[in-house]
């Protein structure tokens, strides 16, 4: 899993309440167990039309947040069934930040999972960076996990609350795996043990 320290790129405004993983990644595109490739069906019945032309008036589909690595959401983001093929979408598309009021819990620990930081903010906070979102590709924010910052383009730094067990996975790029390879000697050692007490097992 990639690390995530600090990064500065484009926010897309996406205002709506309510997206559910069925919206950020629909459930035919769930066949894959692979993490890539999804991210050209990211949202995909709001970006495209059924004989699959782009719609214009989707935020990602306009050149301004084309790039976009943050998302400004609207309340309740990823609600619905627990597909961890929502992030993993999200990830492929380049989206490495997502922040809103709140998250569907399952949606939330799947992002830490994946790479991808998860920020609740205050509904006014939230519309101050909506606003700063809506300027476009030059109104670039920032967002510094080890001082759990986001600056908006014009420089207004807010600060947000993370768990530190989360903080250190994402700052180190430790996903479960990773996580428990930390723990690689430890559990040479007690298999050593073991054998030696149990060498029958």
């Amino acid at each position: 899993m990639d690390k995530f320290t600090k990064l500065t790129g484009i926010a897309a405004p996406m205002p709506l309440v309510n997206i559910d993983t069925d919206m950020i990644i629909p459930k035919q595109f769930l066949k894959t167990i692979a993490r890539t490739g999804l991210g050209k069906n990211l949202f995909d019945e709001m970006r495209y039309t059924l004989d699959g032309a782009e719609i214009p008036e989707f935020v990602l589909n306009q050149p301004a947040w084309r790039k976009a690595e943050i998302l400004i959401a609207g309340d309740n983001f990823g609600c619905g069934s627990s597909r961890e093929h929502a992030p993993w979408a999200l990830l492929d598309f380049g989206i490495r930040c997502v922040i809103s009021t709140s998250f569907a819990d399952i949606f939330y620990n799947n992002c830490f999972k994946n790479g991808i930081l998860p920020i609740v903010m205050p509904q006014e906070v939230v519309d101050v960076l909506m606003d700063d979102a809506r300027k476009g590709a030059n109104a670039r924010q920032t967002i510094d996990l080890e001082a759990q910052t986001v600056t908006t383009s014009d420089g207004r730094v807010f600060n947000f609350e993370i768990d530190s067990h989360r903080k250190h996975c994402l700052l180190n790029g430790l996903d479960d795996i990773g996580l428990t390879m930390e723990k690689a000697t430890s559990i040479v050692e007690f298999e050593k043990k073991a054998q030696a007490l149990r060498p029958w097992a």
